[in-house]
């Protein structure tokens, strides 16, 4: 679904998938979509008009998808339990359609050639990949993996620039881009974990609380940072310096698996096993419905 991120009004619905939506990221200009879905495909979605603009096959569950910061970008990474990060070139894909197995085919009509696509570091990563971040350096992929491996690829060389390893299973993954100076925010454990958005491998921070995190996201220049637990219901606002907790938001009735601010960080959203998306103001002064 695409929702207003101010009102949290609906837009619209993307239909085409068989199984169930594991991540779903917008390009940079919002114009595209691309979601990762149980059904073994990753798709990408015209936000204007609701189109799939290509269907992109694999052969297990795919957990993860990224799009490079650029305008109508014409490439787009995966990851899942193939344990395989690939990287899709969508400007060299012939049609609307791009295998056979999309919901956009014609009836009758002939299948296109697949969409080019090349695979980095085979055989590298030793489980399933979480998480994909396309850094802010064009030339940088970061994968987190089941494995607990967080790793920073070179593209040029396609192969590790930076590892860092975990002391549990990732959990979210998210790049701060408020900031003029961008951080990368994982959970991992009863650990956040915070590195360089700029420096691959440079961990800025880890903080440890009592009870396990699966979602993280930092506003650095609040000095903040929102955490989600699956072991509660509770929404979580920390102080970044001295580690102690501010705030508990309360109104799921899930565990919450995802946190994300808004590109003006005046806005986080989360979202939760209750089936439910909640957005919370994160600004003194009045905000949309918020006053």
């Amino acid at each position: 679904m695409l929702r207003d991120g101010v009102t949290g009004d609906w837009v619209g619905t993307f239909i085409g998938h068989k199984g169930a939506v594991w991540q779903a990221r917008l390009s940079t200009d919002a114009s595209l979509a691309a979601t990762g879905s149980a059904d073994f495909s990753a798709k990408i979605w015209d936000t204007h008009t609701g189109e799939c603009l290509h269907t992109l096959t694999h052969a297990h569950i795919v957990r993860a998808v990224a799009f490079p910061s650029q305008s109508r970008p014409q490439l787009v990474a995966t990851g899942g339990f193939e344990k395989k990060l690939r990287i899709f070139d969508l400007s060299r894909s012939t049609s609307a359609s791009s295998t056979s197995s999309s919901p956009t085919s014609p009836n009758g009509a002939s299948p296109s050639s697949p969409t080019p696509s090349y695979e980095i570091g085979p055989g590298v990563h030793g489980g399933p990949i979480k998480s994909v971040i396309w850094s802010t350096d064009l030339n940088v992929l970061i994968t987190a993996a089941d494995d607990k491996m967080v790793r920073w690829w070179d593209l040029r060389a396609r192969a590790p620039a930076a590892t860092h390893e975990l002391e549990g299973f990732p959990g979210s993954c998210e790049l701060d881009s408020i900031s003029s100076k961008p951080s990368l925010s994982i959970a991992a454990g009863k650990s956040a974990y915070f590195f360089s958005g700029t420096q691959p491998g440079q961990l800025l921070k880890k903080i440890t609380t009592s009870k396990d995190i699966a979602a993280v996201a930092l506003h650095a220049e609040q000095r903040k940072f929102i955490t989600g637990s699956a072991g509660d219901t509770w929404v979580r606002v920390f102080d970044f310096d001295n580690e102690t907790e501010l705030e508990v938001q309360k109104g799921h009735h899930g565990p919450i698996w995802t946190i994300s601010f808004s590109p003006d960080g005046k806005l986080y959203a989360t979202g939760s096993e209750d089936g439910t998306v909640k957005l919370w103001k994160f600004s003194t002064d009045p905000y949309g419905l918020w006053r």
